[in-house]
């Protein structure tokens, strides 16, 4: 009778021991460097799509400043999407955001979770952005990988000019119509109706993210249809007769690719 009665005590004592060992490991995984000055600590690897250099990236995140000499975060963050419940969107490579997010997202997974810790020479630098941010400040910031959206590129003629790359300055023709299920909806605007192409600096976030990223190598004479999804246009905003979270199409023709 004793033995019947200790077995189960010791399966439990040993299912206690395993739960505090795994505990004590989650609370003290180590900060693995990316580069000198960004280390990170994956708490949800994600099972989507991996970032990659020229991706569109949406993500929600969470940024403190970083205590290095008590080694602990500020109570209280200096922002947060979450906080918002809008994540961000912009393309990895193209510096619009620090380079310890640029370098510190490459290789994550859509769905994935990690905190970053950043030093100031990755982040804002002896500049800061006051008055949240102080100079010289290490940064640590929780980031999700929400979804790397696209632009679907349908290519109806294609061009044998120049390609486009960051800084050219461009010329394009459009037509713009809402994309309402699966089909071209009413038209917003059209530079063939005003009898002029459009110009501008390819990658300068003169116009929409969509536009940027889908107009990026093509060739000139190009002509294409564009089905852009809503955080890539105007998101939750809308502008103008473009209603918030809109999927947008538009017929483009590349007229010319020029040069810086």
């Amino acid at each position: 009778m004793t033995v019947s009665l200790l077995r189960p005590a010791l399966a439990a004592l040993l299912i206690l021991l395993l739960m505090a060992a795994v505990g004590c490991k989650e609370e003290e995984m180590p900060w693995l460097e990316i580069t000198p000055g960004l280390t990170y600590v994956d708490s949800t690897l994600g099972q989507g799509d991996t970032v990659e250099p020229g991706d569109f990236v949406l993500a929600h995140y969470t940024g403190w400043v970083w205590n290095t000499e008590t080694g602990a975060k500020a109570e209280t963050p200096f922002d947060s999407s979450v906080e918002r419940g809008e994540p961000i969107g912009f393309p990895i490579g193209r510096g619009m955001v620090i380079s310890g997010w640029e370098q510190g997202i490459t290789g994550m997974h859509v769905g994935g979770k990690r905190t970053l810790l950043i030093s100031p020479d990755l982040a804002y630098g002896p500049d800061g952005r006051p008055p949240v941010i102080p100079a010289n400040a290490t940064l640590m910031f929780d980031v999700e990988i929400v979804d790397l959206p696209r632009v679907r590129i349908e290519i109806l003629t294609a061009g044998t000019g120049p390609a486009a790359e960051l800084g050219d300055k461009i010329s394009v023709h459009y037509t713009g119509w809402l994309w309402e299920d699966g089909a071209k909806g009413e038209q917003f605007d059209s530079s063939r109706d005003r009898g002029r192409p459009y110009d501008f600096s390819l990658g300068r976030g003169m116009v929409i993210p969509g536009w940027d990223m889908a107009l990026l190598g093509m060739a000139e004479g190009t002509s294409a249809r564009l089905i852009i999804p809503s955080v890539m246009g105007y998101g939750s905003r809308g502008t103008g007769s473009i209603p918030p979270n809109s999927t947008l199409c538009f017929d483009v023709e590349l007229v010319k690719v020029g040069g810086e």
